[in-house]
């Protein structure tokens, strides 16, 4: 997840719009965020991501609606009312400024820039970093560079992963044989 530290604020990715729809103003949504009707409700300001070449530049765009045509998001901006306003917002990049002291209200939830940079600890030794948090459809996996500097991924899973103490700035891992070493062939 792409991400940027501002004091104790730290600005998150929130979606990427896609494609006009309609003639309307609306337009298609990609989703980087788990919370869409939270992240997107009316009145919620958006900072956007362009080019600096782009006529939206340094501009926030407010949140009218959001809605949900065939299990894809779509969104209504305040200002863009016809199809060709919003073909001018096509592949803008939609970030928000999170609190970092505001956590998720789920027990055992993590937002990936509070994973990212944690130590990893095995059997009371660090054994690398958080680099990056993968969302597949199965499961999320934790990127871990090691001191070795190889990149392992790791199942994001109670049975691996037991233990999580943000504040304390580690991660504690129990992994099966060979995620991390090599095994000694027979």
């Amino acid at each position: 997840m792409w991400l940027t530290q501002i004091s104790s604020k730290t600005t998150l990715r929130v979606g990427r719009l896609v494609k006009a729809h309609g003639l309307k103003g609306a337009i298609k949504l990609e989703l980087y965020t788990d919370s869409p009707n939270e992240r997107f409700v009316p009145g919620a300001i958006l900072q956007l991501q362009v080019p600096e070449t782009s006529s939206w530049f340094g501009k926030t765009v407010t949140v009218n609606e959001l809605r949900w045509y065939n299990a894809q998001p779509v969104i209504f901006l305040k200002d863009i009312e016809d199809r060709e306003a919003a073909e001018t917002l096509i592949k803008a990049i939609l970030l928000v400024d999170q609190d970092d002291s505001v956590l998720p209200t789920e027990k055992d939830a993590w937002y990936d820039h509070q994973l990212v940079g944690l130590k990893v600890i095995r059997d009371g030794n660090q054994i690398g970093v958080v680099t990056r948090v993968e969302h597949l459809p199965a499961q999320d996996l934790l990127q871990i560079k090691t001191p070795d500097n190889r990149d392992v991924l790791v199942p994001f899973v109670k049975a691996i992963v037991p233990s999580v103490d943000v504040a304390g700035g580690t991660l504690t891992v129990t992994p099966p044989n060979g995620l991390f070493e090599e095994l000694e062939s027979e």
